[in-house]
């Protein structure tokens, strides 16, 4: 199994601290009062970054100008960007332990969930420790991922960096310049290593259903995903489900559609079973 690694340059980003080293605030939110606000918590892809989603917030700042306001936040994973002095951490259940840390004391609004790719599994680990908690979130997004029981194994992160490059080039998710640039391949590679390990290590553990709307995102063409694998996650919630697959989208159809994805996270969550495609 293979996971994505677009952000090898790992860019230092901009976005300011919320509080927490866990979390990048991308859009700030309303006033503490404000009635119905929403927080959007976003959950990077393997090799990936908070800076990442700084596209989806633009989106999403201009759907709500005179609408209901939302908060934009990305989550931070240790051994990267601003956090590269850190550890890395190459279990996915604990990369969701730190980031449920984080969001425990943001429960005061609606919590609305993104994850892309291996984020879409540290997604759902938080969803279902808050749910554990009795709080569950308003809506969980998972874009190009497999359900938690249809992810499989894999044994890329324990190959030599040159197995690493050949596997990253053939997912096609990073431009082939930066995997010829040594400089940005020794700070970036052990980074994807590691995320790469949490992914094919972990194991789905069974358990209730959520019950918060989950809405699955795919691209068609997707190499590493079927849309039959992202079609399971409605085995995993109880709160309703829906599918919307992007005609000719590979991996990373996320680069162009932000306004999309946009629109699906400040409209309501489904109720119903819909699968629509286009």
């Amino acid at each position: 199994m293979a996971c994505d690694a677009r952000a090898l340059t790992l860019p230092r980003p901009r976005s300011a601290p919320a509080a927490d080293p866990w979390l990048r605030r991308l859009r700030p939110g309303p006033a503490q009062s404000a009635a119905g606000a929403a927080r959007v918590v976003c959950f990077p892809h393997a090799g990936g970054g908070a800076g990442t989603y700084r596209p989806l917030a633009t989106a999403v700042a201009a759907r709500t100008v005179g609408g209901r306001p939302y908060e934009v936040l990305a989550v931070q994973y240790p051994g990267r960007n601003d956090r590269i002095r850190e550890a890395r951490v190459e279990d996915l259940r604990a990369l969701a332990a730190g980031a449920y840390r984080a969001l425990a004391p943001l429960t005061d609004r609606p919590l609305v969930l993104l994850g892309h790719s291996m984020g879409a599994l540290v997604a759902y680990e938080v969803a279902r420790l808050l749910e554990r908690d009795g709080v569950a979130p308003a809506h969980l997004i998972v874009s190009s991922a497999w359900a938690p029981s249809k992810v499989r194994g894999g044994t890329v992160h324990l190959r030599d960096d040159d197995g690493l490059i050949d596997e990253i080039r053939r997912t096609q998710g990073t431009d082939p310049r930066l995997l010829d640039n040594r400089d940005v391949l020794a700070m970036a590679l052990p980074v994807v290593r590691s995320d790469y390990q949490a992914v094919e290590t972990y194991r789905h553990r069974p358990g209730p259903p959520l019950t918060t709307p989950i809405t699955a995102l795919t691209g068609d063409r997707d190499p590493l995903v079927t849309v039959e694998e992202a079609a399971a996650w409605e085995e995993h919630t109880t709160g309703g489900f829906r599918l919307r697959v992007f005609p000719g989208g590979d991996h990373f159809y996320l680069s162009g559609h932000w306004a999309e994805l946009a629109d699906h996270l400040v409209s309501a969550p489904p109720r119903q079973v819909v699968a629509a495609v286009g």
